[in-house]
């Protein structure tokens, strides 16, 4: 930043070329990319809390585990599961908000320090959320293509819309 004298009794600044902008973590970024820190930090604790919310509400199932083998169901399986259809609206909705958190997450703390520690505990963390669900959910009920693809679909539209992205902006883009 430069510093320059007194206007109206306040300091002023000005922004040199060289000075990267707040929040910003290299200085060659495009303009427009670089979220202020204010924003990138409330966007990272909201993302958090989303994902630590929907990992707990998958991991302990809304309604519990049932505790014995009577009356046609298996102890350790979600009680909640004997609604199909409430149970896949939940399970399907909790992924997509999971796996949604997990990319932006993700997305912001690329570059950052730390940047692979992080990738690896959210990768740990997906498989943790995973293996719960597979266990405590009886294989009747789901279909667990749907829940893989619901846990793909923010990954995959996010690909898309940056594909998107670079089709629209590139002059002379030609598929032949």
């Amino acid at each position: 930043m430069i510093y320059t004298p007194l206007e109206n009794g306040k300091p002023t600044t000005e922004r040199d070329e060289k000075t990267p902008r707040v929040g910003s973590h290299t200085s060659n970024t495009r303009k427009g990319e670089i979220l202020r820190g204010g924003a990138r930090n409330v966007l990272l604790v909201v993302a958090g809390l989303i994902v630590t919310v929907t990992f707990q509400a998958g991991v302990a199932q809304p309604g519990g585990l049932w505790q014995d083998n009577k009356k046609g169901h298996i102890a350790g399986s979600a009680i909640y599961a004997s609604q199909k259809i409430p149970y896949y609206v939940f399970l399907i909705s909790n992924t997509v908000a999971l796996s949604g958190s997990i990319l932006i997450l993700v997305s912001l703390t690329h570059r950052f320090p730390f940047h692979f520690e992080v990738l690896v505990a959210t990768i740990s963390m997906t498989i943790t959320y995973a293996s719960s669900i597979f266990a405590i959910t009886p294989r009747e009920q789901v279909r667990f293509r749907f829940v893989l693809f619901a846990a793909a679909a923010p990954f995959a539209l996010r690909c898309l819309l940056q594909l998107y992205k670079m089709i629209r902006n590139k002059e002379n883009f030609r598929f032949w």
